[in-house]
């Protein structure tokens, strides 16, 4: 079901972020209304991150998107949130764990700001689930834990009930990994229902389009004609 490029892929990771992100936070963190001062902009710092982590080769196998977002607090005050969303993973590379320490250590160090971190696993492998990194050498010792969410561990029927419109990106990632080499007509009943369920959800205009984009795009047909037929069909609804 997931045949889309790397590329695409990636970049409509990096987008559905930023067009959801107020939705991404309440998503994760049940206080974030409480915490965050969701009235002001937030401030993506993509061109710093890379500055800090100039892009490398990945490896065979493994994918990831990294998103360095500045946000405000309402007790005054900046946080960063670092989010990684790995997007496909090679059994035994086993460093996203060192990699998200080495992500604090450097943002922290050159903001001097609090920085939370989630790794929003998107991968197929049931036994990947990294969430802490451990160092230890002749006495000396530290371990970093950081926010881990595996899709694959998600249930459909709650994600359903979750009025929250990313709980729609979750569900479109979670149907793209449990939903392989299906027919494109059992896949337009599923684009479909995903549509459905977007349009349950409230949401401003721009953040629907991003919404609509990545499920549109991110689950894809065999047949290319297919997504013109899904996509002039949601025209008519």
């Amino acid at each position: 079901m997931s045949n889309t490029s790397s590329r695409v892929d990636d970049l409509l990771w990096k987008s559905i972020l930023e067009q959801t992100f107020t939705h991404f936070l309440r998503f994760f963190f049940s206080d974030a209304d409480d915490v965050f001062d969701l009235s002001k902009p937030f401030d993506y710092l993509d061109k710093e991150f890379e500055t800090l982590f100039p892009p490398e080769p990945n490896g065979k196998g493994v994918r990831f998107v990294d998103k360095l977002v500045k946000v405000h607090l309402k007790e005054g005050g900046e946080q960063f949130v670092l989010c990684h969303i790995e997007i496909q993973s090679s059994k035994g590379r086993g460093d996203l764990a060192e990699r998200m320490f080495r992500y604090f250590y450097k943002v922290s160090d050159k903001y001097q700001v609090p920085v939370t971190a989630i790794a929003i696993l998107a991968d197929s492998n049931r036994n990947y689930r990294p969430s802490f990194y451990m160092y230890k050498f002749m006495g000396t010792s530290l371990r970093y834990d950081f926010n881990s969410y595996k899709i694959l561990d998600q249930n459909e029927a709650v994600l359903r009930s979750n009025d929250n419109p990313f709980s729609v990106v979750v569900l479109t990632t979670l149907l793209s990994i449990v939903n392989k080499k299906i027919s494109d007509e059992a896949l337009m009943d599923i684009k479909h229902d995903l549509y459905e369920e977007m349009m349950k959800r409230k949401m401003d205009k721009k953040t629907r389009q991003g919404l609509y984009d990545f499920l549109a795009y991110y689950v894809s047909f065999q047949n290319p004609e297919n997504f013109y037929m899904f996509h002039r069909n949601i025209c008519f609804l």
